[in-house]
């Protein structure tokens, strides 16, 4: 059955719904879309290795979970639902915000989407629970980790889990207060520079924003 996804006006209103497969295409037309990230109790974020069957970024390194609301969805509900069916858990999600961007994957396609990012943390996680189809593998990483991953090795991240965490820190105030510590942490100068450099690598046409 083919599985649709929400067409979006760059504000986010919605627009329609088109095939999921064809909003990917080079020409792939401006969907709602999101990323998730979770983090333990230590402040590492967990990494997930998409599957070598994905279309675009195959075998690359992502965020937690990403994926699309489905037309009945919010952010946060679409990010709960979707936790279990891609690594076999559930954690509660906060919204941060939003951010649009556009980048090609060779010449086979494209995501062109207005991103929800949402943030939780869990205690502990069993890797038994994996849902193959969907990820390889996982991995704890540290700010630090990453910041060096990305200055040596940033081509086997995907580029909208690195949009995520630059916008972090710029986020709804109820989810400022509850992860503080934990956003300051992934959102120093430092950092922030880096994911910059990054993100100016996977899109050199500029095309990436927060939405509002």
């Amino acid at each position: 059955m083919d599985e649709y996804v929400i067409l979006v006006d760059g504000n986010d209103n919605p627009i329609g719904k088109e095939e999921k497969v064809k909003c990917h295409l080079p020409d792939g037309k401006l969907h709602r879309a999101f990323t998730a990230l979770i983090y333990n109790k230590d402040g590492k974020l967990l990494l997930t290795r998409r599957s070598d069957s994905k279309m675009l970024w195959p075998g690359d390194w992502d965020g937690t979970v990403a994926s699309h609301p489905r037309e009945s969805e919010s952010y946060v509900s679409s990010a709960e639902r979707r936790m279990p069916e891609e690594i076999g858990i559930t954690c509660e999600m906060s919204y941060v915000n939003k951010f649009e961007y556009h980048v090609p994957y060779k010449d086979i396609g494209s995501e062109n989407e207005v991103c929800g990012t949402l943030m939780g943390v869990l205690d502990d996680f069993d890797e038994s629970c994996l849902i193959k189809d969907e990820i390889s593998e996982i991995r704890w990483i540290t700010p630090n980790e990453l910041k060096t991953e990305l200055e040596n090795n940033r081509d086997i991240y995907c580029p909208w889990m690195v949009v995520a965490l630059y916008f972090l820190d710029d986020c709804e105030s109820d989810t400022k207060e509850k992860f503080n510590s934990l956003i300051s942490d992934w959102t120093t100068d430092e950092l922030k520079s880096t994911y910059e450099n990054a993100i100016k690598h996977y899109i050199p046409q500029d095309n990436w924003r927060l939405v509002k």
